[in-house]
C-alpha cells in the first residue's frame, strides 16, 4: 500500500484510496496553494463539490502542475438546491464550467433530498454516459436510500462518500458499509479526522504513540486498513504532509478492533439517518 494505491470501481475506473478533501478552503490562491502542496506530497484524487465554491481553484491548480490530466482523480458533487432531473444536467454543466477540465472522473449526489432524489438519479445516469464524466456516485446515502436506488436504477453509484472514522463505525453505518461491499459500491470517509476533535482521546493517542504517529496519521491508516478510501482536509502544508505519512507502518489486529470500539454514535457533520 502507498499513495498511488488505487480501488477499482464497479465500472472498472480505478480511484486513489487517499486524496484531498478541500471543503471550507477558500477559492482563488488559498485553493490552489493547498492543492499544490497536496500534489507536491503526491496526493492525486482532489474532492471538491458545488457547495464549496472551490472548483475553480482545483481545476486552476490541475491545469497548472504540469502533470497529465490523467494522473489526477477529481469528484465534484451536486448540491441539494440543484435536484431533480433538468436541475442536475445543468448544475453538471456548471461545476464542468467551473473546474475548467475536460471532464470530472467523479460526479456525486451530496445528500440524498427527499421527494427528488430518484428524478436526480436518472439524471445521474444520463451523465454516466456523458464522456465527461467516468464515474457517478452519492453522498451521505444510508442503506434505505441506497436500497431505493438499487431497486429503481439501471446505474448503481460507483461510490458512496459517507462520515466515518471509529467514533461512528457502528450502527446504521456497519449495516450501509454491508450494502456498499455487497453491491461492490466503494465507501469513501470524510472528516476521517473527526474535525479534530478527538486528539485528546487517551485511547486514541495511547495507540498513535506505540507507532510513532500522530492521531490524525493513524485515523487516516485505520480508514485504509479498512478497505476505504479516504479524504483528509487541510489547508495547512505540514498538515497535508502528515496526514500522508501513512505507508510505513501497520495497525495490528489487535489494535484495529481497540480502534473500532472506540464507536460512540458520534458524527460531526450531517445525520443523513434522519432522512427517510
Amino acid at each position: 500500500m502507498n499513495i498511488q494505491s488505487t480501488i477499482k470501481l464497479n465500472n472498472r475506473t480505478h480511484m486513489p484510496a487517499f486524496g484531498l478533501g478541500v471543503y471550507l478552503i477558500k477559492n482563488g490562491s488559498e485553493c490552489v496553494h493547498s492543492c499544490n502542496a497536496a500534489i507536491r506530497n503526491g496526493y492525486r484524487l482532489f474532492d471538491t463539490a458545488a457547495l464549496y465554491e472551490n472548483e475553480e481553484g482545483v481545476g486552476e491548480s490541475i491545469r497548472e502542475s504540469g502533470l497529465e490530466r490523467e494522473e489526477f482523480f477529481v469528484t465534484t458533487k451536486l448540491w441539494n438546491t440543484d435536484h431533480g432531473y433538468d436541475n442536475t444536467l445543468r448544475a453538471f454543466d456548471k461545476s464542468m464550467e467551473r473546474l475548467g477540465l475536460d471532464y470530472v472522473d467523479l460526479y456525486l449526489v451530496h445528500y440524498p433530498v427527499e421527494g427528488k432524489r430518484m428524478d436526480t438519479w436518472k439524471a445521474m445516469e444520463e451523465i454516466s454516459k456523458d464522456e465527461r464524466c467516468k464515474a457517478v456516485g452519492v453522498s451521505n446515502y444510508m442503506s434505505w436510500h441506497l436500497q431505493e436506488l438499487l431497486d429503481n436504477s439501471s446505474v448503481a453509484p460507483s461510490v458512496n462518500q459517507i462520515e466515518l472514522h471509529p467514533y461512528c463505525y457502528g450502527g446504521e453505518r456497519l449495516n450501509t458499509i454491508e450494502l456498499c461491499r455487497k453491491n461492490n459500491i466503494a465507501v469513501q470517509c470524510y472528516s476521517p479526522l473527526v474535525r479534530a476533535t478527538k486528539f485528546d482521546d487517551p485511547n486514541l493517542m495511547d495507540v498513535a504513540g506505540k507507532y510513532g504517529k500522530t492521531g490524525a496519521q493513524l485515523l487516516v491508516r485505520w480508514a485504509l486498513q479498512h478497505g476505504f478510501s479516504v479524504i483528509p482536509k487541510s489547508n495547512n502544508p505540514g498538515r497535508i504532509s502528515e496526514n500522508c505519512g501513512v505507508y510505513d507502518f501497520e495497525i495490528s489486529a489487535t489494535d484495529m478492533t481497540a480502534l473500532d470500539a472506540l464507536y460512540s454514535d458520534e458524527i460531526v457533520c450531517w445525520d443523513p439517518t434522519k432522512t427517510p
